[in-house]
């Protein structure tokens, strides 16, 4: 008998799934460094939404035909009008343009330049109509769409060429073309020192023209620098105040040139005054996280100056992001019975998330993946790849009039505090940024009570010290809508100061600025919850900074017991320490 073949059994493969994922992370950290760390697929498939809900609307098409028909009469007319030496009755044949600044000039009612402004302005409002109210395309893909469109026909203005700007024109034909060597010039250095990887050189440095208040680091560990300033008032209010800037940037915007620091004029009111300023991290840090800022920035902040002043509460003030951070370590606080924060400041700052305005555009999953694998590689997010899309939000007045300011024109813009400081980037670590992108703006998990913070869940609600909420008019980064949720996510009184200005100009804003205004709304907890637009159309604006109101509120919410200046803490190094100066 013939015994059965016996064989031996193949062997199974032995993958290695984590490498196979490792080269994915490396091919699309590669493809995000090439694309600015912004996602094809992203845009592709919003693209494809709108399209395809485009070619399935009859209505909507006959109704873009129309319209573009209706302009191009209304852009011949004009043409008319202007070949004909005007109107009869003396009027401009073109209205004026108040909405948009580029071409606000005379010569820009004169034609052909009118030809080109109006033109422009009716594409833009076309393909506004064309990118908008389709029905059934995914809100965030219209706005993505529309985002883009917007980024492109900037790109095309008018304003940004020499053949149709007049104004470019007549600098030319003045100067007999030197605007445009200087301009060349200019464009040379800029791409020499991109290709260097070198920062821009800055007329305002930390500790020379800008963070000059006097200071001591009293306190420092792997994350942070705490300074306390100086006392410059006899008496002192008994409870200190922390300052917790978001850690996305540096400190000292609320340290600017003298008139401008809000840590100086927030002694000068007679408070003692602390700061936090973070680490610069680098791929050593890449495991840091939420928590671990929480703990290491806010915590450790706190218990430091209690040590230090052996008061037993504290002010918080937290801004942008750094406003969120201080929500969460007050909700945890809450949660644990500790009640040493006497009352908390919120600057532009949001815990809800759901209209975080057009940076919500960049934290779709896909996107968030293609920078979690950049951040991978490297440990970190480099701070180029956020202050380009910082830019692109205002890519109007940050990219393309900067090009014709400087390329064009020929002129290098007076440096400022300000401007040089929102040069100053930082980069973010691997795991804290990738879960702050997550749980904050991807799935709103602090609003909506699945946040967790020192091992356990963090509710907004379980908050019951007096908050002081300021958001600014033209915030492009959190809106002031979105901002005036605080009203009702929190479980405490809300005092709520809508201000004049922009994210960071608004916030910047000392006394004696003619153009400053606020409005003011204090909610009580229990009360009923006015829309914001309800409330805002209902208040009128009063004349002066928030700074004013804010010091009182400040004062009125810590003991009301004047001190001596309490002794300064461990002498580390004068203000504004070492961090400050990392890159």
């Amino acid at each position: 008998m013939n015994s059965p073949l016996k064989t031996r059994p193949e062997a199974e493969p032995v993958l290695d799934a984590a490498g196979f994922r490792r080269f994915d992370r490396m091919y699309h950290a590669l493809m995000g460094k090439a694309e600015g760390g912004l996602s094809p697929v992203s845009l592709w498939l919003a693209w494809a939404d709108w399209a395809a809900h485009l070619a399935m609307s009859p209505g909507k098409q006959a109704e873009l035909s129309y319209n573009a028909m209706a302009r191009a009469q209304q852009l011949a007319a004009e043409v008319q009008c202007q070949l004909r030496g005007g109107r009869a009755d003396g009027l401009d044949c073109v209205t004026p343009l108040k909405a948009d600044r580029r071409f606000a000039g005379e010569d820009w009612k004169k034609f052909p330049f009118s030809l080109y402004a109006q033109s422009f302005l009716a594409a833009e409002a076309w393909w506004k109509e064309a990118t908008t109210g389709i029905s059934g395309v995914e809100t965030a893909h219209e706005k993505l769409v529309a985002f883009y469109g917007r980024q492109f026909l900037d790109m095309m203005a008018p304003t940004n060429f020499l053949a149709t700007n007049p104004d470019l024109i007549a600098r030319t034909r003045e100067e007999g073309g030197r605007n445009l060597i200087r301009g060349a010039h200019y464009l040379a250095e800029d791409m020499r020192a991109l290709a260097q990887g070198a920062d821009e050189e800055a007329q305002f440095r930390p500790g020379e023209t800008v963070a000059l208040t006097e200071g001591r680091v009293v306190f420092r560990n792997r994350l942070i620098e705490l300074i306390q300033y100086a006392p410059v008032t006899e008496t002192v209010q008994a409870t200190p105040l922390l300052i917790v800037p978001a850690w996305i940037m540096k400190y000292y915007i609320l340290d600017l040139t003298p008139p401008e620091s809000l840590i100086a004029w927030a002694l000068e009111q007679g408070f003692t005054v602390f700061c936090v300023s973070w680490k610069n991290p680098d791929e050593d840090d890449r495991d840091l996280g939420f928590d671990d800022y929480r703990e290491l920035g806010v915590m450790a902040a706190i218990n430091a100056i209690g040590q230090i002043t052996g008061a037993p509460k504290v002010h918080g003030l937290g801004y942008c992001l750094g406003g969120t951070l201080l929500s969460v370590a007050a909700a945890a606080m809450a949660r644990d019975g500790d009640d040493r924060l006497a009352s908390m400041t919120m600057l532009a700052a949001q815990v809800d998330f759901t209209e975080a305005g057009e940076l919500s555009l960049f934290t779709n999953e896909d996107q968030l993946a293609l920078i979690e694998d950049m951040m991978w590689q490297e440990g970190f997010l480099d701070k180029t790849a956020m202050a380009g899309t910082f830019s692109m939000l205002k890519s109007k007045d940050l990219i393309w009039s900067k090009m014709v300011h400087d390329y064009m024109l020929g002129e290098r813009e007076q440096g400022s505090a300000l401007g040089d400081w929102s040069h100053d980037a930082t980069r973010m670590p691997y795991k804290m940024h990738s879960e702050y992108l997550r749980h904050l703006f991807l799935s709103n998990d602090l609003a909506e009570g699945r946040m967790e913070a020192g091992g356990g869940h963090v509710m907004l609600r379980d908050i019951r010290c007096p908050v002081f909420a300021v958001a600014t008019e033209r915030d492009h980064i959190a809106p002031w809508q979105s901002v005036f949720k605080l009203t009702w996510l929190l479980g405490s009184e809300v005092t709520f100061a809508l201000i004049a200005g922009g994210h960071n100009s608004g916030i910047v804003s000392p006394p004696g600025n003619p153009r400053a205004k606020y409005r003011l709304l204090t909610h009580v907890h229990g009360a009923p919850h006015p829309g914001p637009e309800e409330w805002a159309q209902t208040v009128a604006p009063v004349a002066g900074s928030w700074w004013e109101p804010w010091g009182a509120w400040l004062a009125a919410k810590g003991t009301g017991e004047k001190i001596a200046p309490p002794a300064m803490g461990p002498d580390l190094g004068a203000a504004p320490g070492r961090y400050v100066f990392g890159r």
